[in-house]
């Protein structure tokens, strides 16, 4: 068996923008007659960024007060980029250096801008986040970095510097997103990351997330504590454990905050804080509960009164909850959500909203010597102001999340994929032409007609499928049960419909399009008419379909719909043929056009997991591969299986991948038989004998 990693994707293009591998034709000629081709040949493959040049998703960015035209922002599923022209043009500076992608903290020192920290993992408990390994440090810059451990930590959400001592450095980590684990907690190191020690810790459920120095001084500090948890089918913000915490000896020793005077009482959820850089005993705090809301604290943390508790602050708290005071003026404080709100009356009104290129706001570093100096991240990417929020930079860095790649029969063709919280975009796959939308929307398939390239089908939550003509630029809703929800949960709905369910044309009749609830649906008449074609299709676990969220705050936005076919396989060689894929684990088939369905899931395969792809062999009736995952129940090991007798055996085919690389694609090559690929967590994997 030989399973071979291709040559390394700069991070971006891994995970994010759109890249292509080419290899040059006397490398291709060398290998013809080949099994393996040599390491020469595969070296001669190069990846290629295509675009779109938009920047995506990014939770964390910081800034140095000594040096105001550098910056830089993490991206969660493209690495750290910076800025040395004021956010004029960034580049990615972990390309090739760290293992992980997704970077969820990030710290420059004050007194050293040379040193930088970063922090890897998400803490913004979305449906789909992305883990990381732990502490990275470079002390020249970002040019060289290395892992400084805390690997078991997987989503750190803050990083802190002491600002007159370089090698002092506290982390907040949340832990594994998924399950409980014991590296959580605030960490400190006195010996710049060498070594860590577990500072404060609330129990194996319970992590850290908001953590800061005040200004006036590096022994005090506040940390915050957050009950949460992730499954496929829901999450949970708030309970026992979590809550605000003080220390005025670096660390040494902690007093419990959350139940002082003005603060909420009964349960907790997702706390920020900050502090006044004008007056050390100014408090900030944002604090998810049945009745939270901004509170404000003149005595360090003694007292407290809540000043604001208007919805547009503190709406999905899961994902926000933060907030930061000004460093020059007492009365200015800040808070991000959807919207980005600045209050000049000691966080009473936030009547003031500034606009910066693009919403769902997750960070904020303000220069602690020029107020109107800051950088911001946002699901767009990251963007400068020096005129406090006036005007901002652009965010045309290529770091957008795709939800998946479709290809044109354009010539050139064109490759086009659904941004996450933006909206669809196709670019040409030569040049670096105009970027264009089809439709649909920031989560779905896109599935280009196979035989007019200028009809384009593509989905987004709620249900939305829509038919759009790019001849004409007419959108016409096609979807085949027209009934947008959110705030319900999975039990209610008559059609379960996944954030990014499958729209899937027939390879063997390109009239024929598919699309699936827990249902299968099929149109031959380009989406006038639909016949739903199969029962359900899933495990549908009633545990499963409740209510998700809270216990303080729900959250049914659409990613936490399950039980859903998730992949749809449409044979290559007989229309009536068809495979399904759900998001609980169950693989079925009809041989007969959906009149009769078999479960023909593989024996051993872990229940319950996501069947994230079926691949229908474009060379060979009655094979096919299943990419599986599990990593959203702590299980981040790869799982691929092939049968070659329509499913009644399988096999496992994971020999090569390494441990913690799950994997989210397989594809057979359209004209050689048993040359696959892998698209895992960490790169993408070729096999030259079927796995």
């Amino acid at each position: 068996m030989r399973s071979i990693r291709l040559p390394s994707l700069r991070t971006i293009t891994t995970v994010a923008a759109l890249a292509v591998a080419g290899v040059s034709s006397s490398a291709a000629a060398a290998a013809q007659g080949s099994a393996v081709p040599d390491s020469a040949f595969l070296h001669a493959f190069k990846w290629r960024n295509i675009g779109p040049d938009r920047g995506g998703r990014s939770l964390a960015a910081a800034g140095s007060p000594s040096r105001p035209l550098e910056y830089y922002f993490g991206a969660v599923g493209g690495g750290l980029w910076k800025t040395t022209d004021g956010g004029t043009s960034w580049k990615p500076v972990t390309d090739g250096q760290i293992t992980s992608s997704s970077v969820g903290a990030v710290a420059v020192s004050p007194s050293n801008p040379d040193i930088v920290y970063i922090g890897m993992g998400e803490t913004a408990l979305r449906g789909n986040v992305m883990q990381g390994d732990g502490v990275y440090k470079s002390t020249d810059g970002g040019k060289t970095w290395k892992h400084m451990g805390l690997e078991e930590t997987q989503a750190i959400a803050r990083i802190r510097v002491d600002p007159t001592n370089p090698d002092v450095v506290y982390v907040s980590a949340m832990g594994h997103p998924f399950a409980h684990n014991p590296e959580r907690g605030v960490f400190r190191s006195r010996d710049g990351g060498r070594t860590w020690k577990k500072v404060l810790f609330m129990g194996d459920s319970v992590g850290a997330e908001d953590l800061v120095i005040d200004p006036s001084n590096p022994q005090v500090l506040y940390a915050t504590f957050w009950k949460a948890w992730r499954s496929p089918w829901a999450m949970s913000s708030g309970g026992p454990g979590g809550g605000l915490f003080k220390s005025t000896d670096g660390g040494d020793h902690w007093t419990n905050l959350t139940h002082n005077p003005g603060l909420p009482t009964g349960l907790i959820g997702k706390i920020g804080v900050s502090v006044s850089g004008a007056d050390p005993n100014r408090v900030y705090a944002i604090v998810e509960s049945d009745s939270g809301g901004v509170f404000r604290s003149d005595d360090g943390g003694k007292t407290w009164t809540k000043t604001n508790d208007e919805r547009k602050l503190r709406q999905r708290a899961f994902y926000f909850s933060r907030i930061y005071a000004d460093p020059k003026k007492k009365d200015r404080v800040y808070v991000l959500n959807v919207g980005f709100y600045r209050s000049d009356d000691g966080g009473k009104t936030f009547d003031t909203a500034l606009r910066p290129p693009h919403g769902d706001n997750h960070d904020l570093w303000i220069a602690p010597n020029d107020p109107e100096r800051m950088v911001e991240s946002n699901d767009g990417g990251a963007t400068v102001t020096t005129n406090g929020g006036k005007t901002w930079t652009a965010e045309d860095m290529p770091t957008a999340q795709l939800y998946h790649v479709a290809t044109t029969v354009d010539v050139p063709y064109q490759a086009c994929g659904a941004q996450q919280d933006r909206s669809t975009v196709c670019v040409p796959s030569e040049g670096r032409g105009e970027a264009y939308g089809v439709g649909g929307g920031e989560s779905g398939y896109i599935a280009p007609d196979p035989t007019n390239p200028n009809i384009f089908y593509a989905g987004s939550q709620g249900a939305l499928l829509s038919r759009y003509d790019r001849s004409t630029h007419q959108t016409r809703d096609v979807q085949p049960f027209p009934r947008f929800f959110s705030g319900e949960p999975a039990s209610v709905l008559p059609e379960r419909w996944q954030w990014t369910y499958p729209i899937v044309f027939s390879p063997k009749d390109p009239h024929i399009l598919y699309t699936s609830s827990q249902h299968l649906f099929k149109t031959t008449d380009e989406g006038q008419t639909w016949q739903r074609i199969s029962p359900d299709l899933t495990r549908a676990d009633p545990k499963t379909l409740g209510i998700s969220g809270g216990p303080i705050t729900h959250d049914m936005n659409g990613p936490e719909i399950y039980a859903t076919i998730f992949t749809i396989a449409p044979s290559h060689f007989d229309t009536n043929t068809i495979l399904t894929g759900s998001d609980d684990g169950v693989i079925s088939l009809t041989r007969d056009g959906g009149e009769h369905w078999a479960n023909i899931t593989p024996k051993g395969m872990p229940q319950p997991s996501r069947v994230s792809l079926i691949e229908a062999s474009p060379t060979t009736p009655g094979t096919a591969y299943a990419a599986v995952k599990r990593y959203m129940l702590d299980d981040r090991a790869p799982y691929i299986y092939r049968t070659h007798d329509y499913g009644a055996t399988w096999t496992k085919i994971v020999n090569g991948i390494p441990a913690g690389s799950y994997v989210h694609a397989v594809r057979e090559d359209p004209t050689r038989a048993g040359l696959l690929y892998a698209g895992t967590e960490h790169g993408i994997y070729i096999s030259f004998d079927d796995g």
